[in-house]
């Protein structure tokens, strides 16, 4: 009779070709799908359930039972299962802001308060405002950046400029807010704390979020001068008002959205306070007076003006109001969304995403074929640029945020501490380019979710997302100038080339120790820059 050791399966990692097999299929499959089809099938959800049974098949191979790979998928779901239930509420809170009357509000006032000069770089600042209150840049592009779509569509500025807008805002308030999932998960798994590794993305961030707002003055200005037609926005303004009643008071919901981060609520319970403020406010103000009518809106989305593939409505209502039938369109387009059950999409393809990620992460692909490269980097520029890559790898072919936090950190941490580095580099090194590019890839849970809420492909937006584009490049770049660099020890070599002493980050204490004497003796031989006087 086999004892139990006999049936013991001995995993080994896979090599490089079994590694990149199940990538190469995924990518193959999302690359000829998005691009190269004219068929009516042209979403990411089906190549990533092949990529699931090649990866399982691939972790079989390589020892590993199909009960551990589905505990692999498993476990990574359980990891964002709170993200997926916010995203749940996220539709559920965007219904309640349209039939309150709250987004509506905000582009109804906003065409009055904002030019189409300064709208770019103000609005870039709300949304990171709303996203540092939030803790989220899903919650921030639900609501702000809606409303931002349908002031700049008013404005005369293109769509894919005013979503880059938004996402570059809303992601900076995420990345310095400390109820931030992806902001916690960094510091955690860097071993460093929370306010360190916050202290340590403002050397990055904030320089280029400074660049961005320059940049969308700029742009504001090129683009608006030959867009930019008064009576546009006056006709957004007059559909609007046709169908809510406008009144200062539908703006504070927005507030308790920013009240309940403030009082630290988990997010699930600060959203649902905020579903309720909107429910309440569609009553009060917008006399919505029926629960199957309430119900419908916050299930299925709410639901604004005629069919808009009717041009014959469309020109008959837009004519009944005096208005043009493009504005008329707009306000539809922008207007209508929202829903739990619009949310489903996305939701299914983060599942799939995550699952195929878990998967990967089980069979141990990223391992094999990242792992013989840290004994190559002996500079710091070339860490930080390995540690970026691999988060964009984990991040376009994991198809999860989290794992392009996640799997580079164990792969990379003991390098950090043999180059004398502080814990907080590597957690901001994380977070440059494992949060901010995440939302790059319509396959992605990130880039799947604001493809949602703007109706338009990452690919269309992302060259406009200053911020999220330029960050990692400006991280990269000063680390291989030997700039913008913390130190074990607590230093901080700057922009300009000085090293300032400082307090060191919180790191475990054998690793701190291990890192500060290979920093001493790194700066004995003339590799690393000695504390200025």
């Amino acid at each position: 009779m086999p004892t139990k050791e006999s049936k013991t399966r001995t995993a080994r990692l896979p090599n490089v070709v079994e590694a990149l097999f199940p990538i190469v299929v995924m990518m193959g499959l999302m690359i000829y799908g998005l691009n190269f089809t004219d068929e009516l099938y042209v979403d990411a959800h089906m190549p990533l359930a092949v990529s699931i049974v090649v990866a399982c098949i691939v972790g079989c191979m390589c020892g590993h039972s199909f009960s551990d790979m589905l505990a692999g998928m498993i476990d990574r779901l359980n990891a964002t299962m709170e993200a997926i239930l916010i995203l749940c509420t996220v539709g559920l809170l965007v219904a309640s802001f349209l039939m309150s009357g709250t987004i509506p509000a905000l582009i109804y006032y906003g065409l009055n308060l904002l030019t189409p000069q300064l709208f770019l770089p103000v609005g870039c600042f709300l949304c990171a405002i709303v996203g540092l209150a939030c803790g989220s840049s899903w919650t921030a592009t639900a609501t702000m950046g809606i409303a931002m779509l349908g002031i700049g569509a008013g404005l005369g500025i293109p769509a894919p400029i005013t979503a880059g807008m938004a996402i570059s805002g809303a992601y900076v308030g995420d990345k310095f807010s400390p109820l931030s999932d992806t902001t916690n998960l960094a510091a955690a798994v860097s071993g460093t704390g929370l306010f360190d590794h916050v202290t340590a993305m403002v050397s990055t961030t904030a320089p280029t979020f400074v660049i961005s707002l320059v940049l969308y003055g700029i742009l504001g200005v090129a683009t608006s001068s030959g867009n930019y037609d008064p009576t546009v926005a006056k006709d957004i303004q007059t559909v609007i008002a046709s169908g809510f009643n406008i009144n200062p008071f539908l703006l504070v919901p927005i507030v308790v959205v920013i009240a309940a981060c403030i009082m630290k609520l988990p997010g699930l319970v600060g959203v649902a306070i905020s579903i309720f403020t909107g429910v309440l406010f569609a009553v009060i103000f917008q006399g919505v007076d029926s629960l199957a009518a309430l119900f419908d809106m916050l299930h299925y989305g709410y639901g604004f003006g005629v069919d808009t593939a009717d041009e014959l409505l469309v020109a008959a209502e837009a004519a009944a109001m005096n208005v043009s039938p493009d504005a008329y369109t707009t306000v539809c387009s922008l207007l209508n969304r929202g829903g739990m059950d619009h949310t489903m999409w996305t939701i299914n393809l983060i599942l799939l995403a995550v699952a195929y990620g878990g998967a990967l992460e089980r069979c141990g692909c990223t391992e094999a074929l990242f792992g013989k490269l840290k004994n190559k980097l002996n500079s710091v520029g070339s860490l930080i640029f390995a540690t970026m890559a691999t988060s964009l790898f984990c991040d376009a072919t994991m198809c999860d945020q989290f794992l392009g936090i996640g799997v580079p950190a164990p792969l990379y941490v003991e390098k950090y501490d043999e180059l004398g580095l502080g814990r907080n580099m590597m957690s901001r090194t994380l977070e440059d380019c494992g949060t901010l590019w995440a939302a790059m890839f319509p396959w992605t849970g990130c880039g799947a979710y604001q493809q949602g809420v703007f109706g338009m492909s990452p690919f269309v937006y992302f060259p406009f997302a200053f911020v999220n584009l330029l960050n990692p490049i400006y991280a990269t770049i000063t680390a291989f100038l030997g700039r913008n660099i913390f130190w074990a020890d607590g230093s901080y070599t700057n922009i300009f080339g000085k090293t300032k002493a400082g307090k060191p980050a919180q790191a475990p204490a054998d690793a701190h120790e291990k890192a500060v004497k290979n920093l001493e003796a790194r700066r004995a031989a003339g590799k690393a820059p000695k504390i200025s006087a």
